[in-house]
């Protein structure tokens, strides 16, 4: 990564481990042995609503960025300095100082004690993490193989184009299973062969137990996305233990990034979309991995985390873009950045719609989860259409018409993909409306149905590269979302489409989601969220149900907007959970 960030421009000294990625503008510069984990937002630029903030990005040698951070423009990370993870951090970080939350402060010692000489770099790892980089980009293509296989036998012997286009289409079914259990067992029979001598401790990052660590948690991050018609099924459960994680009854999982060797995920717990259980930290050289345990019905929410050697306690709760305390007593519930105790008290449900479903309700859910297979076909014959339209344009008007109208081609194709999108929505679903619904309703597995023909289908047919263009606004409107005039929208994330109002104006960031529900005792709780005219969300924030950001109002980034907030107009806002946003960061204590 660190040659692709010179490449951009940017400043890379020696010995850096740059495990995000570098903004495509240049406009940053990492000192001698820094650090930088996952998913940690380097782009140094973020829209407020007519104000396109862009700024430069300094992290000084030896500093520590954590995993899923966001770094303001402008921001200077001092020699030394450590981020903890899923921080928001704008200004200046002093030198050997450790900053923690949203947006981040000064902070204790984080009770790791790194070792404190660095270790030996080698050129020999260097190149191996670049090989296995670039054969982990072929996985897709390789996973695709028998899939392919599958159709050119169905075409072989064919006479003309149109009886190849009909047997590749009748053989789409058999080719999207073979793409995705081959896709599932390299996935597999990978991490099964990394795990071997994996162990918990302070490991090189130039070591084969760092290398292993480093390549699992790759693979595990494109599973979510080739295999994703498996997650937040029933079939996830035992996909994570096959992989070697330790996984009880009864759980629910969703589209979950773990180190399987260091999972321990309890009886009846949940973990919620994009969560992050035992992946790596980073400093000085070294790779942290140490085991992880989510508890007996414990619940990990939205793009929760729960770092090494951490725990969700037995029956407790971590909220929403918020991750495990050190320490925490069975039952109680903590929310934002860093973590703050959060009163609650548990919902009253049936237990047979929730943790206790009896066998003809797991039948029903296995049922319709099944049809989870037909978006993966319907790509796979859009593939094959869009194949056989070039090959016609081929043959009548020659390489070069084929070349030149492709690209109209792809954009058709996408069209339908979208199209197909919203029709299921509408046929499953029809129109969201604010309530209650357990986990066993068929309501939720229909809901889930439609979302996996939008993840598999419509992203990466279209919406994928739609980010900021009236085609991703104009597809929400047809999904049932209130999306005004003038939206600066970059994010598809707006889970039950019909509660979304976005007024004129408004602006909604990257990596955003709009929670229209939330899952807390299994059960489905969704309401309306509204963005009024001219306000802001940051990137990567987030609003929960019942939430209204006023007008004209900008929430800054890694922000958390809780459930049933109202946040005035014509003002701002920062944090996790939001409070008023100051000019200068101030040192404050958090539970």
């Amino acid at each position: 990564m660190s040659r692709y960030a010179r490449a951009l421009g940017a400043e890379v000294a020696r010995d850096v481990d740059l495990h995000s990625a570098p903004p495509v503008t240049g406009l940053l510069k990492l000192g001698r042995g820094a650090a930088v984990e996952p998913e940690v937002d380097l782009r140094g630029y973020w829209v407020d609503g007519d104000i396109v903030h862009i700024g430069y990005t300094w992290v000084g040698a030896g500093a520590r960025v954590g995993a899923r951070s966001t770094l303001l423009p402008g921001v200077r990370v001092g020699k030394g300095a450590e981020i903890g993870p899923g921080s928001t951090v704008r200004g200046t970080v002093p030198a050997g100082q450790r900053w923690v939350g949203a947006p981040a402060v000064p902070a204790g010692k984080d009770g790791h004690t790194w070792p404190a000489r660095r270790p030996a770099r080698s050129r020999a790892w260097a190149t191996g993490y670049g090989v296995t980089s670039l054969l982990l980009g072929m996985l897709p293509a390789v996973a695709a193989l028998p899939g392919v296989a599958v159709l050119a036998r169905a075409t072989a012997g064919t006479a003309t184009l149109g009886e190849a286009v009909a047997g590749a289409l009748v053989a789409a079914p058999l080719a999207a299973l073979a793409y995705l259990a081959g896709y599932a067992l390299l996935v597999l029979v990978a991490v099964r062969a990394l795990s071997i001598g994996l162990r918990a401790g302070y490991h090189p990052v130039h070591s084969r137990v760092a290398w292993q660590v480093w390549a699992t948690e790759r693979l595990m991050g494109m599973a979510r996305v080739g295999l994703f018609p498996l997650y937040a099924s029933l079939l996830t459960p035992a996909w994570l233990r096959l992989l070697g994680a330790k996984v009880g009854r009864g759980v629910e999982a969703s589209t979950v990034l773990a180190l399987p060797k260091m999972t321990t995920v309890a009886d009846g717990a949940f973990l919620a979309d994009d969560t992050m259980v035992a992946t790596y930290e980073l400093r000085q050289g070294w790779l942290h991995v140490a085991p992880t345990r989510i508890g007996k019905q414990a619940f990990l929410g939205n793009s929760g985390m729960a770092a090494p050697g951490r725990s969700v306690p037995k029956r407790g709760l971590v909220g929403v873009l918020s991750s495990a305390p050190r320490k925490a007593k069975k039952g109680s519930s903590w929310l934002g950045m860093p973590p703050m105790p959060l009163r609650r008290s548990p919902g009253a449900a049936d237990s047979s719609r929730t943790y206790d479903p009896p066998p003809r309700l797991k039948a029903a859910r296995a049922l319709v989860e099944l049809f989870r297979l037909v978006p993966v076909v319907c790509g796979v014959a859009l593939a094959v259409l869009v194949l056989a339209a070039l090959a016609a344009l081929w043959q009548a008007a020659g390489p070069v018409a084929a070349g030149a109208l492709s690209g109209l081609v792809l954009l058709a194709a996408g069209a339908l993909a979208a199209a197909t999108a919203t029709a299921v929505k509408w046929a499953l679903v029809g129109r969201f409306r604010a309530g209650d619904r357990p986990l066993w309703d068929s309501f939720v597995w229909r809901d889930e149905l439609a979302d996996t023909f939008v993840e598999v289908l419509a992203v990466p047919w279209l919406l994928g590269a739609a980010s900021g263009t009236p085609l991703l606004t104009g597809w929400l409107r047809t999904m049932g979302a209130k999306i005004g005039r003038g939206v600066w929208l970059e994010t598809y994330w707006l889970p039950e489409f019909d509660l979304v109002r976005l007024g004129d104006g408004a602006t909604v960031n990257r990596g955003c989601v709009v929670q229209t529900h939330l899952f807390h005792d299994r059960i489905m709780s969704m309401d309306e969220v509204t963005i009024e005219a001219g306000a802001t969300l940051g990137p990567h924030g987030i609003v929960l149900p019942g939430a209204t950001i006023g007008a004209r109002t900008a929430v800054g980034p890694g922000s958390l907007v809780t459930r049933g907030d109202t946040v005035p107009a014509d003002s701002r806002w920062l944090g996790n959970p939001i409070a008023a946003w100051p000019d200068r960061p101030r040192p404050q204590r958090r539970g």
